[in-house]
């Protein structure tokens, strides 16, 4: 049985939408450092035929067309009106997410690969994943760790039991911005132990550090302790400024798993050290696998592996820890309710 071609655009051309370099020069990153772009995601599955872009930047627009020989749009929604779109990535800033994805599903596009974070308020992730229900579209949220085929071995094997029963996790990165990076940290924690974090304590980081994305966002980092299901407890260590490398671990009875420097090993207490393969260039980065599956999802329904559910449960957790600082670290338990719960995460 044959299948279609899938038509693709993206909304948002710059650092991680288009693979565009000039954006990254002012945020003071690579796009060859990154873990895969929607530009080339798109562009690397052979069935998948990215025919446009939006960017209010026009110089962002020149350049994704000169790589793609795409059309290009100053304004989404004229994109939306006049391609026919099966699947669309949305890689503008999170407070924009919620209106871009109810409009691509109201559009009818059928799949909608959203950036992290999810949205900056919870209503809006609401909103967006009711939009999506209503209309049959899959949304899916790159957090790329769950498509990461190292994290994915580290999980079977912490579900297998090599580690014996969990008692702690560690997280720490040193660049602050709890929604913008903690998100990846904090979803992966869930992803690794099978466990969704039920209450927060938290102290933000208030040093002020200048968010690289603009003047516009404030996203600070700071500490906290997470209790997980069955009370497992995990730590952030979270700063604005950097204070050691950025490292995940999952530690239990029989020895730890630790993710820091691209390196994925399982360590046991007797001695064992067992590093994980990185994966080949053949099998293309997290972002290539996110699209195959979102294809996979297309032709036969296929499950992707993680919900955008499972997305709005890290923002609440980011949200209780501003939630959490507002009360002088006090334990916030999940699900929030009443003010809380109108909370802006100011994330990029």
């Amino acid at each position: 049985m044959s299948h279609p071609t899938y038509r693709a655009g993206i909304i948002g051309l710059g650092f991680i939408g288009g693979g565009d370099q000039v954006s990254g020069d002012r945020l003071g990153q690579r796009v060859v450092d990154l873990d895969g772009t929607h530009r080339e995601a798109l562009s690397n599955h052979p069935r998948v035929q990215l025919v446009a872009g939006s960017s209010r930047d026009l110089g962002r627009r020149e350049r994704f067309s000169e790589r793609t020989n795409a059309r290009t749009y100053d304004d989404w929604r004229a994109m939306l009106a006049h391609e026919k779109l099966d699947i669309v990535g949305v890689a503008s800033f999170a407070s924009s997410h919620a209106e871009l994805v109810v409009a691509c599903a109201e559009s009818g596009v059928r799949a909608i690969f959203c950036e992290k974070p999810i949205a900056t308020r919870l209503a809006d992730a609401e909103r967006m994943l009711a939009a999506c229900r209503q209309s049959g579209s899959l949304l899916v949220i790159n957090h790329n760790r769950r498509f990461h085929p190292q994290f994915r071995e580290l999980q079977r094997r912490i579900a297998a039991g090599e580690l014996g029963e969990l008692t702690g996790v560690w997280l720490q990165w040193g660049t602050g911005r709890l929604g913008n990076v903690g998100t990846h940290f904090i979803d992966a924690a869930m992803m690794l132990t099978g466990r969704v974090v039920r209450a927060v304590s938290a102290t933000l980081d208030l040093t002020g550090r200048p968010d690289c994305r603009g003047s516009e966002f404030r996203d600070p980092g700071g500490w906290a302790i997470l209790r997980f299901d069955g009370g497992l407890i995990g730590h952030v260590h979270a700063p604005d400024n950097p204070t050691g490398p950025a490292e995940i671990v999952v530690q239990g009875m029989l020895g730890r798993a630790r993710v820091a420097g691209g390196v994925a090993e399982i360590e046991t207490w007797a001695g064992v050290r067992d590093v994980l393969e990185n994966p080949s260039a053949e099998a293309g980065n997290s972002m290539d696998q996110a699209v195959r599956e979102i294809v996979a999802w297309l032709d036969e329904g296929t499950p992707v592996c993680c919900s955008a559910e499972e997305s709005l449960r890290t923002l609440e957790v980011i949200v209780a820890c501003h939630a959490s600082h507002a009360r002088q670290a006090a334990w916030i338990e999940l699900s929030l309710f009443g003010a809380d719960r109108d909370r802006e995460v100011q994330s990029g």
